[in-house]
């Protein structure tokens, strides 16, 4: 599964992908793979993602189009 959604919000926020592999402390080599689909996203990365663009795991994985995350308890 291509995770489109992340590689778009990285373009959107000006950022390389070798930026957002430091922000997930992997490399960049890995975070390529999780955009193309090649690797399975794994939910820690996932969750780290969508707190770090202020996006909710359900948008990032194209199961909504809601954007905003959903309310802390």
């Amino acid at each position: 599964m291509k995770y489109q959604r992340i590689e778009d919000l990285r373009i959107d926020a000006d950022k390389t992908q070798a930026e957002i592999a430091a922000v997930l402390n992997c490399n960049r080599n890995v975070y390529r793979r999780y955009e193309k689909g090649i690797y399975d996203i794994p939910v820690w990365a996932l969750i780290k993602l969508a707190d770090y663009y202020g996006v909710s795991t359900d948008y990032l994985l194209g199961r909504t189009q809601q954007r905003r995350p959903y309310p802390k308890n």
